[in-house]
């Protein structure tokens, strides 16, 4: 007998969890599935900032993130091409700071979190294989095989593709692909220890040329840091097959000499496997079809430098049950389109713009000195350092960046100035 549910999740981390809690608030069977074994890694700098925590707050799993010891901070060192930006992030419900928990803490604890949700079943170790569909074409379940090789079917009247960058629900659903931006560099992401920041702890960002290099404070009293340079750098990519530490630590000496980060890389040991993402694109997919729909990086991937991924997830997860609560299931197969349009539409609005921003960043082009400039000129002044900050966790929004800008522009053209 097939197992009947309201809504089937796809992926069982950061989006699938968070949606499951979600729909068990609006009284929802649902089925979370992921074919992993918590606790699991992946790849992945994990950030997220205090937005974001403010929903782990009312979701209930905030003290056991911080149990976890992982490091809240609040202060970022920013530093493109010698312009300086160093300060505080702004408050966002009352919290002020940041936390980077690695991915076999979160994730696993959004999963047992989900997991005890009444109406919630949550099964891992279970591969999704194909989406089911009606006679009409709706999708109506999914089939998955166990690694016993026990093959199950399901039912449900909406299966959610959660299942991240490369999703097969996305690619089963047919979902129209929208906008893709391929990037120009290739990442790398490695945890060190004694990777040392003094009495303080920030992220850290730098970019010097066609190089980049992000630090974060993570679990475990480690760094996650990020490394990135250009795709077409074919020698270096080489190398870091061959000699992956010893690569990273060059790069660092020759591509980011006039920044802070090589001294620091200097006193640290590499810890663990250095994980590679050798190119992807920046894409925005369609949201939603009948019988199926899809949130975080399966719905859009941007580039890692802008640190959104995880906040998306859990925005999206928000929004596509808020976007089903208008609706009884009963009727979702008369409304999908309807649904569809109000999703994206959300999505669009709240997401479009860091989407861009990483579209941007991206690419391997040269900062203009107009933007240098601008940089500069934050970097500065302690109230437009905040608000360029507050873009990252929402606090204020890139118009008011711009604004921020404006105003010390007018300063410096004032009468005896």
């Amino acid at each position: 007998m097939t197992a009947s549910y309201d809504v089937i999740i796809v992926g069982a981390r950061i989006a699938g969890a968070t949606l499951a809690w979600e729909l068990s608030r609006l009284g929802l069977r649902t089925l979370l599935l992921d074919r992993a074994e918590f606790p699991s890694d992946t790849l992945s700098t994990h950030n997220v900032y205090a937005n974001t925590l403010s929903k782990f707050r009312e979701m209930g799993v905030l003290d056991e993130l911080l149990a976890t010891g992982t490091p809240l901070y609040n202060r970022a060192h920013i530093d493109f091409e010698g312009a300086v930006i160093d300060g505080r992030f702004p408050a966002v419900d009352g919290i002020d700071g940041c936390l980077c928990v690695k991915r076999k803490y979160i994730d696993d604890i959004l999963f047992r979190h989900a997991r005890g949700q009444p109406g919630v079943t949550a099964i891992s170790g279970i591969r999704a294989t194909a989406l089911v569909r009606g006679e009409d074409g709706a999708v109506t379940g999914v089939t998955g095989v166990t690694k016993e090789g026990q093959v199950l079917s399901f039912a449900g009247s909406l299966v959610v593709g959660a299942d991240g960058r490369r999703s097969s629900v996305r690619q089963w659903a047919g979902a129209e692909r929208r906008m893709a931006v391929p990037t120009d560099y290739a990442s790398y992401v490695a945890y060190v220890d004694g990777y040392d920041q003094g009495e303080d702890r920030f992220v850290e960002f730098y970019k010097q040329g066609d190089k980049l290099a992000i630090a974060f404070p993570t679990s475990d009293a480690q760094y996650v840091l990020g490394f990135m340079f250009p795709l077409t750098d074919a020698e270096r990519i080489e190398r870091l097959r061959d000699e992956p530490e010893q690569g990273l630590r060059a790069l660092a000496e020759e591509g980011l000499s006039a920044t802070d980060f090589p001294t620091r890389l200097r006193g640290a040991t590499f810890a663990g496997r250095i994980r590679a993402l050798l190119g992807y694109d920046n894409d925005w997919h369609q949201g939603m079809g009948r019988g199926w729909a899809l949130i975080g990086d399966a719905f859009s991937f941007k580039d890692p430098a802008i640190g959104q991924g995880m906040h998306d997830a859990v925005f999206g997860a928000g929004l596509l049950a808020r976007t089903l609560s208008d609706y009884r299931p009963a009727d979702w197969s008369g409304a999908w389109e309807e649904m569809a349009a109000r999703y994206e539409e959300g999505m669009q609005a709240k997401l479009m713009s860091r989407f861009e921003i990483g579209c941007q960043m991206t690419r391997n082009v040269p900062f203009p000195q107009e933007l240098l400039s601008a940089y500069r000129l934050i970097g500065a002044d302690e109230q437009a350092t905040r608000t360029f900050l507050g873009m990252y966790n929402y606090a204020c929004e890139p118009g008011d960046i711009d604004r921020e800008v404006g105003r010390l522009l007018a300063a410096l053209q004032a009468p005896g100035a």
